[in-house]
């Protein structure tokens, strides 16, 4: 197997088992009886026991760029724009096309379950509590970096990111803690299935080489 196939096959299995234990979650907290679950409960209250001030702060902040225009408009963009100076095609399509099946998949998902918020929100929201979409597009985010740029540095930012979205949503009510894990797994899945698709072309760029296999100029 050469190290391409091993790659794209951990791409694969890791993107599926992923993206089904984020749905299981939510197929799981919508039980009878089960929702919300003692864990989100748990969660709530050591959220309602914490001092406001710098968390607060941080979790409106994360919750101005973990959506709307920040999100959805300005980021991608800015990214977008950094890959083509970079020459890197195939990264620019890749990312463009993940965040798009990240939030199609989210929404799909939220309508379908349609969990309820907590009663005590203290940001605007859309439909549907599950799966937390702030926290699926800051998975695929950058899970979606990591895999373009595969540095154990870009990594821990990369959970670091994810986890303190997690937080944020919790801290302002806008989710259930297992909202914040459904999307993480999710938002990662599809970002790694997504991948599979246009591997050729990302492996190559990570080579300096072009999707043939021969190197590129560098000038």
């Amino acid at each position: 197997m050469t190290p391409r196939e091993r790659t794209t096959r951990a791409w694969l299995w890791w993107g599926l088992a992923l993206l089904a234990g984020g749905v299981a979650i939510g197929a799981l907290v919508l039980l009878p009886g089960a929702d919300p679950s003692s864990l989100d409960l748990w969660w709530d209250g050591v959220l309602s026991a914490t001092p406001d001030g710098p968390a607060l702060a941080v979790s409106l902040f994360m919750d101005t760029v973990g959506g709307g225009r920040v999100a959805t408009l300005w980021v991608p963009l800015t990214l977008i724009a950094v890959l083509l100076i970079a020459r890197r095609p195939w990264a620019t399509g890749y990312l463009v096309v993940a965040l798009l099946a990240s939030a199609g998949v989210v929404q799909i998902l939220k309508h379908l379950l349609g969990r309820a918020r907590p009663e005590d929100i203290l940001v605007t929201s859309d439909v549907g509590s599950f799966p937390s979409g702030h926290v699926a597009n800051a998975a695929t985010l950058a899970i979606a970096l990591w895999l373009l740029f595969p540095r154990r540095w870009v990594a821990v930012l990369a959970g670091c990111w994810i986890a303190l979205m997690a937080f944020a949503r919790t801290y302002v009510s806008a989710h259930w803690l297992t909202d914040t894990f459904g999307g993480a797994l999710i938002g990662s899945g599809v970002a790694l299935l997504v991948a599979l698709a246009f591997a050729p072309g990302l492996l190559a760029e990570r080579r300096g080489a072009t999707p043939s296999g021969r190197v590129g100029a560098r000038r």
